[in-house]
């Protein structure tokens, strides 16, 4: 099992705007340059992040992506959700409404190993807020200097 791209790059731009800018404006080309990601993908993944309610934008010279909420209330369990939807290895467990999508359903030994592993997993990506991120940057002695560009 490996997380995508899609999920890194969320947490990573979420964890930039934390650590570097205290959760306030922070313009794409800044996060892009940071944490060495396309600003275009950026992008992409910032309308997911906005629609979940945890990324607000601002337009103007001041304007940029702020954090909705405050870094310890936003997860790595709400960004991984928000990106991806519902942590699930497997597509067979069932959807959010309790429909099966599996023609075994009902009748396969694993169906409740891998609903009980997700679980697990959501909640152990429920335990770790952006807060907890910036202390670990702390911690590894990441400067919260504003790099200039090389």
């Amino acid at each position: 099992m490996r997380v995508n791209t899609k999920i890194q790059y969320s947490v990573r731009a979420l964890f930039d705007i934390a650590y570097y800018n205290m959760g306030g404006p922070t313009q794409v080309k800044e996060i892009a340059r940071r944490q060495q990601i396309s600003p275009r993908y950026l992008e992409q993944i910032f309308r997911r992040l906005k629609t979940a309610g945890l990324l607000k934008a601002r337009r103007g010279p001041r304007g940029g992506y702020t954090l909705a909420k405050q870094p310890g209330e936003i997860t790595l369990g709400n960004i991984i959700r928000a990106v991806e939807g519902p942590i699930e290895l497997v597509f067979c467990v069932g959807d959010s409404k309790g429909r099966q999508r599996c023609i075994m359903a009902g009748r396969c030994v694993t169906t409740s190993v891998w609903k009980e592993l997700g679980q697990k997993i959501s909640e152990f990506f429920d335990t770790i807020s952006i807060a907890d991120l910036c202390a670990r940057g702390k911690r590894l002695g990441i400067s919260q200097e504003f790099l200039e560009a090389s």
